[in-house]
């Protein structure tokens, strides 16, 4: 065989397994990202960022973003939760909310997207009036403010 025959053969399975390892990380229902700014935080599995709503109460399986509140900020619900090593099963809970629905919380917040993020990636929900954030795992629960 000749050495660019071997060259490509080597250069096409490389790309495979790196198409493989990228394809296998979207599988993950909540994953992490990083962004230059905000560093690491929660994304679902088409990697739209997750956000805490700093006047849910932590750890009490209750949300208080209702009506319009949740028409801009979707409740997450992962029935079967499937996560990257690095992010803990046990740091994840389903709640019940007040109208029925189950939403998804971590480490007792629940969580939520932003109707406003039209992309994977984009963070335009961060510190919208300064009471909702992304999830950046190595860093919360949230100090109190």
């Amino acid at each position: 065989m000749s050495t660019k025959i071997e060259l490509r053969l080597v250069l096409l399975v490389l790309a495979a397994l790196s198409q493989a390892a990228f394809a296998q990380d979207m599988n993950y229902s909540v994953n992490t990202t990083s962004d230059k700014t905000l560093g690491n935080h929660l994304v679902n599995e088409t990697g739209f960022s997750l956000y805490y709503f700093m006047k849910d109460a932590p750890g009490n399986g209750t949300s208080t973003c209702y009506d319009q509140c949740a028409t801009n900020w979707p409740p997450l619900y992962v029935e079967n939760l499937t996560l990257p090593e690095g992010l803990n099963a046990t740091d994840f809970t389903t709640i019940e909310r007040t109208d029925g629905a189950k939403q998804t919380a971590f480490k007792g917040w629940p969580l939520y997207f932003y109707i406003k993020d039209k992309k994977a990636g984009d963070v335009l929900g961060q510190n919208v009036n300064k009471i909702w954030f992304v999830v950046n795992p190595e860093k919360f629960p949230p100090e109190p403010k």
